[in-house]
C-alpha cells in the first residue's frame, strides 16, 4: 500500500507546485471551490475542474502542468454525449423537459390558470 506522501512526491518540484497553485487559484476564481493539496483526489478534481472550465488561462496552465507531470494526464470517467444540461461548466438539475407528443398537439403553451391584470385590466 502506498502512502499519500509517495503518492504525491510529484508536489515536491518547485515550478510544479507554483502550476499547481496557479491551477487552485484559478479554479477558485472562477468556480468559487477551494481545493486544498492535502485533499485525497486532488489530481481527479484538478483534471475535472480543468475540463469544465471557460478560462482559456487554466486550461493552458493545466496543459503545462499535464507536461510536466504525466500522471496527471488523467481521463473523464464517464462521458454523458450532451444529455445532461450545464451551465457555467456544471450540471444542473435535472428540470422538466417537454416531450416529442406535448408538442404535436398544437397547444404549445398550456392555459393560464389565474387571470392576469396589466394596468387593471385583464388581459388573456
Amino acid at each position: 500500500m502506498t502512502s499519500l506522501a509517495s503518492e504525491r512526491s510529484w508536489l515536491m518540484d518547485r515550478s510544479v507546485l507554483k502550476l499547481v497553485h496557479q491551477c487552485r487559484r484559478q479554479i477558485h476564481t472562477e468556480f468559487g471551490v477551494k481545493l486544498h493539496l492535502t485533499e485525497e483526489h486532488l489530481e481527479k478534481q484538478l483534471a475535472d475542474y480543468a475540463r469544465k472550465t471557460r478560462s482559456t488561462q487554466l486550461t493552458r496552465t493545466w496543459k503545462t502542468l499535464t507536461e510536466q507531470v504525466p500522471q496527471l494526464n488523467i481521463e473523464p470517467e464517464d462521458e454523458d454525449d450532451g444529455l445532461k444540461r450545464n451551465y457555467r461548466g456544471q450540471v444542473i438539475a435535472d428540470a422538466p423537459t417537454t416531450s416529442a407528443n406535448e408538442g404535436s398537439t398544437g397547444e404549445m403553451n398550456p392555459p393560464r390558470k389565474k387571470k392576469v391584470i396589466y394596468r387593471g385590466q385583464v388581459v388573456g
